[in-house]
């Protein structure tokens, strides 16, 4: 097999080799669709940001403020605030009952069509977050943008998942977790510059400027093409799928993967209520990843560090200043294992990545609570050299998150998604990431409240369940064709007995059939 070729088993069990390289026209529509990714990071790190700014919160949440002030307050409970709290998670809520919507729009007008429409939506609320007078409007924006994220993230990880050569899906594929850590970075970057504007309109900058890249995105989306399965799955047109191919993959013999992929179009069409189907028992394994891989990855706490960041430093006792430069540090950190992630995935695997990242995180969390709980109390400010000691181990922490968890969680449940109910699988891990997004950032502030450094420890427990799981129930997909993925759950030591015994009942289906006519 020539290097970099993809093999995977075909009907009766061949090895077929898929050709292909990375080509000028994959790069430049994949980064496109990319802008979808910096959204969503620009906006889960602007909130923490300008939350953590005394003009913004004079102005509209002006209770926080005084708590801050009040020297009684424990540091814990200093931004416990049910308003504060709903300006943050408003977004995700949205976010998640648009998934429900764009998911539909997905599998029946096509990838490009959900960005165009996400896009919008971004843009209208940046307009509305930058002209905000008021909490309504605030929580508008929140609203508006949290639509735009419920369809680009619906259908953007599906589209890169789809446009990539199988030997290199995951490089490609992380590339949106890397525009998203990229989008965090800009927006603490951001934040840091303008909380020193004297006139303490600084906020509105972080909160308008996300509609230049939401302008790229939509405007970007226009000339983008489909994806090949789309296309097939469409109008079975295999002329312009194969000429989209031989473009992509920078080859000429594409007939190989187009066969595979009108084989999963054939199949596809006789699904006609994928997020019905998705439930059936010969799905199982494919609903248990889709659901439990974004679960575990909110429990992680990543968005806790995400949107939280400068609120969390302040807490123990760095100033405004400083809490923001801190959050720019840990991104940076994210950032760098985001970029590590995509060199090692398509050659080190899913399991194993998530594995490491697993150990990085659960020691993290148990350090930064017990050095919590030893050495920062309700009233005083922590020791500088332990807050500073909190930072570096949050800088572990993001890294451990930033090469596993972080772009393997839109990746892994595209992979093992067949055609036929791959859009329902994306909307389910779209919608989770949502709820579970929401619920944490509605409770977070108040649990640091009641419990404190105990939360910390609450997380790394979780994280170990997490890891447990990946050991025990995650197959390997790296390599393998994305048509071609449903061959993992046969050698799996648990999921195989389900495969296996739907084969049967097929079997005995065709049996009945044939010998009744």
């Amino acid at each position: 097999m020539a290097i970099g070729d993809a093999a995977a088993p075909a009907a009766g069990g061949v090895l077929v080799e898929y050709g292909g390289r990375v080509t000028p026209f994959l790069v430049l529509s994949a980064g496109i669709a990319c802008c979808g990714g910096f959204l969503f990071g620009y906006d889960l790190g602007v909130s923490g940001g300008v939350t953590s700014m005394n003009s913004f919160l004079k102005r509209f949440f002006p209770e926080v403020y005084r708590q801050k002030q009040d020297s009684k307050v424990s540091h814990y409970c200093q931004f416990n605030s049910e308003l504060l709290t709903l300006f943050t998670s408003s977004m995700y809520i949205a976010g998640l009952m648009a998934t429900l919507v764009a998911s539909s729009i997905t599998r029946r007008f096509g990838r490009r069509a959900s960005m165009m429409i996400g896009g919008a939506f971004f843009i209208t609320g940046s307009v509305f977050g930058g002209a905000a007078v008021n909490v309504p409007m605030l929580l508008l924006n929140r609203i508006l943008l949290g639509i735009g994220l419920g369809f680009t993230n619906q259908s953007i990880p599906l589209y890169l998942s789809e446009m990539a050569p199988p030997q290199y899906r995951g490089a490609v594929n992380n590339g949106f977790e890397l525009c998203l850590s990229l989008g965090i970075l800009c927006a603490n970057i951001l934040n840091y510059f303008v909380v020193k504007i004297k006139a303490g309109w600084g906020w509105r900058i972080s909160l308008s400027i996300a509609a230049l890249p939401a302008a790229f995105l939509t405007m970007g989306a226009i000339f983008l093409p489909e994806t090949p399965s789309f296309i097939i799955q469409r109008d079975g047109n295999t002329d312009n799928a194969r000429v989209l191919l031989q473009k992509l993959r920078g080859a000429d013999s594409v007939q190989k993967e187009l066969d595979d992929l009108v084989s999963a179009s054939n199949l596809s069409r006789t699904t006609r209520y994928p997020f019905r189907n998705i439930f059936k028992r010969k799905y199982r394994p494919q609903f248990v990843i889709a659901l439990l891989i974004p679960f575990f990855n909110q429990v992680t706490g990543i968005n806790v560090i995400n949107f939280y960041a400068p609120v969390m430093f302040r807490t123990i006792g760095f100033k405004e200043n400083a809490s923001l430069l801190s959050s720019v540090v840990t991104r940076l950190c994210a950032t760098f294992a985001n970029i590590v992630a995509m060199i090692l995935v398509d050659s080190s695997g899913r399991r194993k990545l998530l594995l490491i990242g697993n150990i990085q995180m659960i020691l993290s969390q148990f350090t930064v609570g017990a050095i919590l709980a030893a050495k920062f109390k309700d009233h005083g400010d922590m020791d500088k050299d332990y807050a500073y000691l909190v930072l570096i181990i949050m800088c572990v922490f993001v890294a451990g998150y930033g090469w596993s968890w972080g772009p393997l969680t839109f990746l892994v449940p595209a992979e093992v998604c067949p055609l036929e109910i791959r859009s329902a699988g994306q909307g389910i891990v779209v919608a989770v990431t949502f709820l579970m997004t929401f619920v944490i950032s509605q409770t977070f502030l108040a649990t640091l409240c009641h419990i404190k450094s105990g939360t910390f420890f609450v997380f790394g427990a979780l994280i170990c369940l997490m890891t447990l799981f990946v050991y025990l129930f995650l197959p390997e997909t790296k390599g393998l064709p994305i048509e071609q993925v449903s061959h993992v759950w046969r050698r799996h030591w648990f999921w195989k007995k389900i495969v296996r015994e739907e084969q049967e009942k097929k079997k005995q289906a065709v049996t009945i059939a044939s010998s009744s006519s």
